[in-house]
């Protein structure tokens, strides 16, 4: 049996989680070398409430980490676990949904899905370092991969998470973004009453 141990804050808890796996004798490798994957522990930035989507992404990518990686191994999972705070879970989710797009003609990606949302949500390119304004600053992230990340940024509640993935989905330009949804799925909810699990067993869309 195969278990992966993940985390977004990659250079924190993906190491703990490491150490407490070879300190109860559970054998480490990479997931390049696993031929199959049968359970995935991640977190999640936010989740919907009632449909168990999730949001990834919207903390600032450091080093190698990749939506795109990430979202590929949670795909190719037979059992996807997020462990979240009670915080992090809730209807009517507002905020950004992290967007990757080709950086070669950004702008007019931005533009489409700006227009796409008009008065519903902001637009901005995520710089590299420090805060900058709704272009990226001179200094725009470039993930790994080569494509900068656009936050949509959304001012109201979002009313079908899922529909916004699959409306993100169809633009031209547009690589992937933070929007998971996966079958089958269970939320591990942590709150100081003690831990609260939700099951998502029934098909949905893949985004």
């Amino acid at each position: 049996m195969t278990v992966l141990l993940s985390s977004e804050q990659h250079n924190t808890l993906s190491i703990a989680s490491a150490s407490e796996a070879a300190k109860a004798g559970i054998p480490l490798d990479t997931y390049q070398d696993c031929s199959q994957i049968d359970f995935a522990f991640d977190d999640a930035d936010v989740i919907e409430e009632g449909t168990l989507v999730a949001i990834i992404g919207r903390r600032k990518l450091q080093g190698e980490e990749s939506i795109i990686q990430e979202k590929s191994i949670l795909n190719a999972t037979n059992k996807l676990v997020f462990i979240i705070e009670e915080n992090q879970y809730k209807g009517g989710l507002e905020g950004s949904i992290p967007v990757l797009i080709q950086s070669l003609n950004w702008m007019a990606i931005a533009e489409e899905i700006d227009d796409m949302f008009l008065g519903d949500a902001e637009v901005w390119r995520r710089p590299s370092i420090g805060q900058a304004g709704p272009l990226g600053g001179d200094f725009p992230l470039l993930t790994r991969e080569g494509h900068n990340v656009l936050d949509v940024i959304f001012t109201s509640p979002i009313e079908n998470l899922a529909e916004v993935a699959k409306s993100l989905g169809k633009v031209d330009g547009v690589v992937d973004h933070g929007v998971i949804t996966k079958i089958p799925c269970t939320v591990v909810i942590a709150s100081q009453n003690g831990l609260n699990i939700l099951d998502k067993l029934t098909a949905d869309i893949v985004g």
